[in-house]
């Protein structure tokens, strides 16, 4: 057994991990007047943006503001260092705009570590913890990897994609949660402890050098004048000699911040024939990936496979920051081999001599079900603990944000003994999204997952030709069957997702023609029932049927068939009669209209 020391100092609130959520949890803590310690892996990495360097945008803008209602520091921090401000959907009704900042990415960090580092109340110190302490069913510390005991009252997790985090790019694959940062083996001891655990992966983009872009051959894409803050109170922001990560200021009471434009350019026909021709050498389809995606930021592989008749998918050069030439593509989320990367990036307008700085890859990594938790974000099994964070299941900068502050406020009370924060659906879009994630989970992402196995089975049957003949039509052949497939087309997905596709595709004509009935179906169930209709004439129907529809009433069959107790058979026999009798009669239309098959 390891050597173990048991710090000095005891907290009140122990946050794990130095990401949007933990920044917030530890800040939120801190400011509620508890002794409060973050513990994170890489002191330089506290509040690195992992993926694209920009904050707020469509559903999630409206969480950053809220966040800076609450008093977080997301909001501020992104006005600070901000170097592009815009409102999406502009031209569009109120209701679906959305501030979006795009942030000098260093500056971001490197801010957000003062801020931390100047809190009262708040210490930050790296390590890496392996294992929450828990005692009579309550937390009481945490332990890091040599052997380091902390002793709190309440712990927060925020460990994003750190958690057995496994990084793809192409056939190679290696153990971290970021690329150039090392996994951890927490999630391993909260299975112990009996938390149900799930696999998910995320990706991001290549990364380009500036010097090696056309700028000419793209669309040039301006910040919105005047800039779109996100913070409700600006004071804090000065430009002195003691705030070089701050480049954004206010001048004459107004915001000054000196813009930089992103580009705009898209794929093309010969993008989409590289990724398609290399689809057996991504992770993501050769089944190397077992982890469900996000369902808003999908690959271009996914992408390229799901939408095969859209000729280009608009591609966003942003800059990663003032004082650097690298350049973030938003819209190429890939996973594929480097090689493959750099060939379809030069086929892109704008980008045919552009130099990979760095490769964009897949992570894969622990999460835990969010039922798991109580609208405060502390877990039901262990009194005192906390999730926030993408360990949720959730993705997103700005939904980690709020999950932290939630938690580490809540875990700061409870130390306290005061009452929980808790934010009703009413109030906050905070509140809608952690009352759906401990109540509904994340579940959807699996049926999620699920759809795009079955969208690749299907396009490579329809695509894939065995001796002439595509495999959507060897399918529907008694002699065979999914054991026939090559092994390499075999492998693409599981088997059962296979036997899923041969049976939609053999029964194909069958189920067009069940679809037709069950389109005449639901044309049925808007027809009418006459008032005062006398059940005792429709033979067939049952004693307890005609007490029921006599007591409601019913006018019409699709009333009739939400009555608890009435089937599909007493359905059917009222039509039937109904019809016979001459009384057939939708409530728009006098004639049953003729079902055309849509394209």
């Amino acid at each position: 057994m390891s050597e173990t020391f048991k710090l000095p100092t005891e907290y009140d609130v122990v946050v794990v991990g130095s990401g949007h959520a933990g920044i917030e949890a530890a800040l939120a803590a801190a400011r509620i007047g508890c002794r409060t310690l973050m513990l994170t892996q890489n002191l330089d990495t506290i509040g690195q943006m992992s993926c694209n360097p920009a904050i707020g945008g469509l559903a999630k803008g409206h969480i950053v503001r809220e966040i800076d209602a609450a008093g977080g520091a997301m909001g501020l921090n992104a006005d600070a260092t901000g170097i592009q401000f815009r409102v999406l959907n502009r031209t569009r009704g109120p209701s679906v705009r959305a501030p979006r900042v795009q942030c000098d990415k260093k500056a971001y960090q490197f801010r957000m570590k003062a801020v931390l580092e100047r809190a009262d109340n708040l210490d930050t110190k790296q390590a890496t913890v392996s294992r929450i302490l828990v005692e009579g069913g309550k937390v009481v510390g945490v332990e890091t990897d040599f052997g380091l005991k902390v002793m709190t009252h309440s712990v927060v997790i925020t460990a994003g994609t750190f958690l057995r985090g496994l990084l793809h790019v192409g056939q190679s694959r290696k153990a971290g949660g970021r690329m150039a940062d090392a996994s951890s083996a927490l999630s391993e001891d909260l299975r112990q402890i009996g938390f149900q655990a799930g696999r998910f992966k995320t990706g991001t983009p290549c990364r380009l050098n500036g010097r090696s872009i056309d700028l000419s051959s793209c669309t040039i894409q301006l910040g919105d004048e005047p800039p779109p803050t996100f913070a409700f109170e600006h004071e804090e922001l000065n430009n002195g000699a003691d705030e070089i990560f701050t480049l954004n200021s206010i001048r004459g009471g107004e915001f000054h911040v000196e813009q930089l434009p992103c580009w705009i350019t898209g794929t093309t026909p010969r993008t989409h024939d590289i990724i398609r021709a290399n689809l057996d050498r991504s992770p993501l389809y050769a089944g190397r990936i077992k982890g469900t995606g996000p369902r808003y930021c999908p690959s271009i592989e996914d992408k390229v496979v799901k939408f095969a008749d859209k000729h280009s998918h608009q591609i966003f050069l942003e800059p990663e920051g003032r004082h650097t030439h690298e350049y973030y593509v938003n819209g190429i989320s890939t996973s594929l081999p480097y090689d493959v990367q750099l060939e379809l990036v030069q086929s892109i307008p704008g980008l045919g001599q552009a130099e990979i700085m760095r490769p964009g890859y897949a992570v894969e990594y622990d999460y835990f079900p969010p039922t798991q938790l109580f609208p405060t974000m502390e877990t039901k099994l262990v009194s005192g603990l906390y999730f926030a964070g993408q360990v949720n299941g959730t993705s997103g900068y700005e939904e980690a944000a709020a999950q932290g502050l939630i938690a580490g406020a809540n875990a700061a009370l409870k130390v306290q003994e005061r009452p929980p924060f808790v934010l009703d659906r009413r109030e906050a879009y905070v509140g809608v999204l952690i009352s759906d994630l401990v109540v509904k989970g994340t579940e959807d992402t699996r049926f999620q997952e699920k759809m795009r196995l079955l969208d690749q089975a299907r396009f490579t049957s329809t695509e894939t030709k065995l001796g002439g003949i595509p495999i959507s039509q060897l399918f529907k052949r008694s002699d065979f069957g999914v054991r026939d497939l090559p092994p390499e087309i075999l492998s693409c997905v599981p088997v059962a997702i296979w036997e899923l596709v041969q049976t939609d595709f053999k029964y194909e004509g069958y189920t067009a023609r069940q679809s037709e009935q069950n389109r005449k179906l639901e044309y049925r169930q808007e027809q009418t029932i006459p008032d005062g209709l006398d059940y005792s004439k429709v033979s067939g129907l049952r004693s307890e049927t005609r007490e029921k529809l006599r007591r409601f009433r019913p006018t019409s069959l699709g009333q009739a068939a939400c009555i608890s107790g009435i089937t599909p058979v007493d359905i059917a026999i009222i039509s039937i009669w109904l019809s016979k009798n001459n009384l057939q009669h939708n409530r728009l239309e006098q004639e049953e209209p003729q079902f055309v098959e849509k394209a």
